[in-house]
């Protein structure tokens, strides 16, 4: 089932109450993402520093994901962004270009795993991860495209975690802290656990950046976020 920018407001309207959200909608849409100039500068200054020392890699993996597996290169998939703005979410493609129908196979063979997608939004043991992309998700490497998401600033260097409309539903009225910020492309929840840590305390992790956010609170986050990726801390 496909959602629309108008079903996630339609559902929050339900959540919050009509006027609320919608008064939360205008104001989000009048003011800056969460950090303001500050952040965009930084965002911008790392990126500038980041693509030259990444550009080997990135070609790399390209040729990896063209040589190892048929289909595009790329992924890029409809996330909520600031205010509520669709963009889509770039990434290095992970899954076998037929998911969703091996998803579906697998949920008819084992019904239990369709209520821990539901609930948690992951799998352990996902059926759709080609080889290669499974090596990508556990370094996180498979997000390095979102680099163009940073540069075009739809999203955040750091951030809460990028959601589908429906997830919205799932964080109830902590959507409006999410709805206040750019997404990022790592953030608390990335360098506390991951995967090992349930949706909920990613979502109190998403409302504590956005109410308490801060430059050294960036810094910390990406300075954790390097050993975090390294050791694969929480990766699935």
């Amino acid at each position: 089932m496909s959602y629309t920018i108008h079903d996630t407001f339609t559902r929050g309207r339900t959540m919050l109450g009509g006027n609320a959200f919608e008064t939360a909608r205008v104001s989000f849409a009048s003011l800056s993402p969460t950090g303001g100039f500050v952040k965009r500068a930084i965002d911008i200054f790392i990126v500038l520093i980041a693509v030259p020392a990444f550009l080997p890699l990135f070609i790399g993996l390209v040729l990896m994901i063209k040589l190892t597996d048929p289909g595009p290169i790329f992924y890029g998939h409809k996330r909520i962004g600031f205010s509520g703005r669709t963009f889509r979410c770039w990434k290095f493609r992970t899954m076998a270009t037929d998911g969703d129908e091996i998803l579906e196979r697998h949920f008819l063979s084992r019904p239990q795993d369709r209520e821990i997608w539901l609930r948690e939004r992951k799998l352990d043991n996902d059926p759709r991860v080609t080889p290669i992309g499974a090596v990508l998700r556990k370094l996180s490497l498979d997000e390095l495209p979102q680099v163009i998401n940073v540069l075009t600033g739809e999203m955040s260097v750091v951030g809460p975690r990028p959601v589908v409309a429906d997830e919205l539903e799932i964080y109830s009225r902590s959507a409006e802290h999410y709805l206040r910020a750019r997404p990022g492309v790592t953030g608390l929840w990335q360098v506390s656990g991951r995967s090992d840590t349930s949706y909920r305390e990613r979502i109190k992790l998403d409302r504590y950046y956005v109410s308490n956010w801060h430059p050294f609170l960036d810094l910390w986050v990406m300075l954790r976020t390097v050993p975090a990726v390294v050791m694969a801390r929480g990766a699935r």
